[in-house]
């Protein structure tokens, strides 16, 4: 367990200083965006009244009010509350920020998860395998070998809700056939060298958002590094040290290949879905 504790705070463990009062908080959010009492109020239909009250310590917004205030100011409920809660990813235990917040399509932020693990209105995992991999790939150093990290997700992954309550949870078979699709029109382009896709894996942009050269000497990457996509990496039927790189969301397909490390890539293809 001791292992298991350093490994957590190696995972990113956002630690909060003082925190303030929603007073303070919505004091603060409403001078740094210029807006008067009036301003606000009128922004979240209420009155100049309640927005005092609320500065003064006297009351603070109802459900409802928090969610618009949350979406004008572009933090999380939580956040505007003073971080009542440590918040962690209910799907991969990762600490939350309200930069690392999952949204709906709405654009209201998600407190239940990181951004990727539910992106889209979709949860990207669906096999807590593929979730360990990735975490294990992407956590692992010379401190927490792979198996260290293996052993403590394997033990923290089933006590979260969502893996707890995934039978529950709506939008799997959607999101398998839709990962279904991507795989067929992939596999359409009939891309020479290139194996046929039978998986695809949700993948951190950060860590696939190649940059490459143009013809006028510029160079261009075509990923969020913040976004979630589905992807994998294939040894080209040729042979050779070059392998291709896949990623894909409801908007395009995206066909690169490299070699060891990501080095030296060559865009194949950049098709709008």
């Amino acid at each position: 367990m001791e292992e298991n504790e350093k490994i957590y705070n190696e995972y990113k463990v956002i630690e909060s200083g003082d925190t303030m009062e929603t007073k303070d908080i919505i004091l603060e959010l409403r001078t740094k965006n210029g807006l008067s009492q009036e301003e606000l109020a009128e922004k979240v239909f209420v009155t100049r009244q309640a927005v005092s009250r609320w500065e003064n310590g006297e009351t603070t917004p109802n459900t409802e009010t928090l969610k618009l205030l949350s979406k004008l100011f572009d933090v999380s409920i939580n956040t505007l509350l003073g971080s009542p809660r440590k918040l962690i990813c209910q799907c991969c235990g990762m600490p939350l920020e309200d930069s690392n917040t999952s949204r709906e399509t709405d654009g209201l932020f998600n407190e239940e998860y990181c951004k990727w693990c539910y992106a889209d209105g979709e949860y990207m995992y669906h096999d807590m395998d593929d979730l360990i991999e990735v975490c294990v790939k992407n956590m692992a150093s010379e401190q927490f070998p792979s198996e260290q990290v293996r052993s403590y997700m394997e033990d923290m992954l089933p006590k979260l809700d969502y893996w707890k309550n995934y039978k529950y949870l709506a939008g799997a078979e959607k999101f398998e056939e839709f990962k279904q699709q991507l795989i067929n029109e992939i596999n359409d382009l009939h891309i020479e060298g290139m194996p046929k896709v039978e998986k695809l894996n949700a993948l951190v942009g950060g860590y696939i958002n190649l940059e490459y050269n143009l013809p006028n000497g510029q160079t261009v990457k075509f990923l969020d590094d913040n976004a979630t996509y589905l992807g994998n990496q294939l040894e080209c039927e040729f042979g050779g040290d070059r392998c291709f790189g896949i990623a894909a969301n409801m908007d395009f397909l995206l066909v690169c290949t490299y070699e060891a490390n990501g080095e030296n890539p060559e865009l194949v293809i950049y098709r709008k879905r």
